[in-house]
């Protein structure tokens, strides 16, 4: 990214109260990918490691970030208020920006890169193209990301997992069982249930 360049960031509020979407003008995250940070450890990691995200987590009631197209989406523990933090949060996102700092490592640029398994029953294929069109959008616009995780045959089901605004989700739950089950089970026989991994 060239310094200097014109920074617009807007916020969205999510289904999560503690979760805020900050969405800039430009992308910031290679399309198709996403990435989960649950802590600060986790943005030194070599395969997804995040200066930016290192930076952010000095901020102390930062809980979690998570990054995709075009946007970030920010948890904070229960004790802060927005409205506490969020004008100076703003301006430290507009600043590095400004500046051409990097969000990502390169490593972590070259190592994560789209994987179309081929290997894919017919089945699978199905829901994760269902995923792609009917829930990805809905879910990206409340600040989270979903991603194919499993699908056992015997049993129907699928498994995924939630990111950004979803994880930890009062909603996701209710939003899992009575969205997204019902749209898959209803498109495709084969499925009999939904569940998120670690929740």
């Amino acid at each position: 990214m060239r310094p200097n360049r014109a920074v617009m960031i807007y916020t969205e509020l999510s289904p999560n109260p503690n979760s805020m979407k900050f969405v800039l003008n430009f992308e910031i995250a290679p399309e198709g990918l996403s990435f989960d940070y649950p802590n600060r450890a986790a943005a030194s990691e070599e395969e997804k490691g995040s200066p930016l995200v290192a930076d952010i987590f000095q901020f102390g009631f930062v809980q979690r970030v998570f990054i995709t197209a075009n946007f970030m989406t920010v948890t904070k523990d229960e004790d802060t208020m927005w409205e506490e933090v969020l004008v100076d949060f703003k301006k430290f996102l507009k600043i590095y920006f400004e500046e051409g700092h990097p969000v990502f490592a390169q490593k972590t640029i070259d190592k994560n890169t789209v994987i179309v398994d081929s290997r894919d029953s017919e089945v699978i294929q199905k829901i994760k193209a269902a995923l792609d069109e009917y829930v990805r959008p809905a879910v990206e616009s409340d600040g989270g990301a979903i991603n194919f995780a499993s699908f056992d045959e015997i049993s129907g089901q699928v498994k995924v997992s939630l990111q950004g605004a979803c994880s930890g989700c009062p909603s996701s739950t209710v939003t899992l069982k009575q969205g997204i089950e019902r749209l898959l089970t209803n498109m495709i026989p084969e499925v009999k249930e939904v569940v998120a991994e670690g929740v």
